[in-house]
């Protein structure tokens, strides 16, 4: 397969039709439909269904969607990281991790690093810890910021200077806002909506469950999510209460939900990760290095 087919055909799932991709691609009509149809005997499975001038993928077709794009975005990395070579420090680099206050001293490493090198661009991907590692495992990341206790053992890390506290969101106008903390009698007969982060089983623990003990199978978990902006709308509707962490949702004067922590006291401390062996872009390398002097600053 050439990834210049590769970018036709995710043309034509795009756009829908040949003739959309066509005019995109500033190609004729045959001459794509030729490439298309090559790229299905090549590959031995039709990846198109065509109908009333319209097309939709097969689920062959939508396999193939995935793994080009996964093959597009690391040729396109490939080739950004090697035209940076060429100047003194530019370049892309790529970030991902779940909603943590941890972005911040991070920030201020980034904005540091713009001031200094114009030429350096950021690309952030939220994502929960299987999102963030798989992109990682796959080269469309450079680092990844996971949520303690995770599985480090195919990774080089650096622990971060910072801790999540969880916690439990909830309107200010519920009786229960007026409790300081939450503690696990108080959530056991709750509608629970749970970040899956904090229910997921992982051999490496699960801090949650662990807080709460052996009555943790039956909680009455209503909804589940990956990122809170969404789960707070359903806060504020009042399906459930929200097992978070602090400062994510909006809990200030003019909002109408509030966060009370858990009790006794439940923190997780996070780190960056990047894959062993991993050669870095000279924009990565250099952030690396001002992130590890920052965390060595601060110990």
């Amino acid at each position: 397969m050439e990834l210049r087919v590769l970018r036709y055909f995710l043309a034509v799932a795009r756009e829908g039709s040949i003739t959309g991709a066509a005019n995109y691609l500033h190609l004729t009509q045959p001459t794509l439909s030729r490439q298309i149809r090559d790229l299905e005997e090549e590959l031995g499975r039709p990846l198109l269904h065509r109908e009333n001038h319209r097309i939709t993928l097969t689920p062959e077709g939508m396999l193939l969607r995935r793994r080009a794009e996964e093959i597009v975005a690391m040729a396109d990395k490939t080739q950004a990281e090697f035209s940076a070579l060429e100047h003194s420090v530019s370049g892309d680099i790529y970030l991902g991790g779940g909603e943590t206050q941890a972005i911040r001293p991070i920030a201020k490493i980034l904005k540091q690093l713009r001031e200094d090198y114009p030429g350096i661009r950021y690309h952030l991907f939220s994502g929960n810890a299987a999102d963030v590692t798989e992109r990682l495992d796959k080269g469309l990341l450079d680092f990844g910021i996971l949520i303690q206790p995770a599985d480090l053992s195919r990774y080089n890390h650096l622990t971060l200077p910072a801790k999540d506290l969880w916690g439990v969101l909830l309107p200010k106008s519920d009786p229960l806002a007026a409790k300081e903390a939450f503690q696990k009698e108080d959530l056991r007969d709750l509608p629970l909506i749970c970040s899956r982060q904090a229910i997921a089983p992982n051999h490496a623990g699960n801090e949650f469950a662990d807080w709460f003990g052996e009555d943790f199978q039956s909680l009455n978990i209503v909804t589940t999510f990956n990122l809170v902006y969404n789960a707070a709308m359903l806060v504020e509707a009042r399906v459930g209460y929200a097992i978070t962490i602090d400062k994510l949702a909006d809990t200030g004067p003019d909002s109408p939900l509030c966060f009370r922590p858990l009790s006794p006291r439940l923190e997780s401390g996070l780190d960056l990760i990047w894959k062993k062996y991993q050669v870095f872009s000279p924009a990565a390398q250099l952030f690396l290095e001002r992130l590890e002097d920052a965390v060595s600053a601060k110990q």
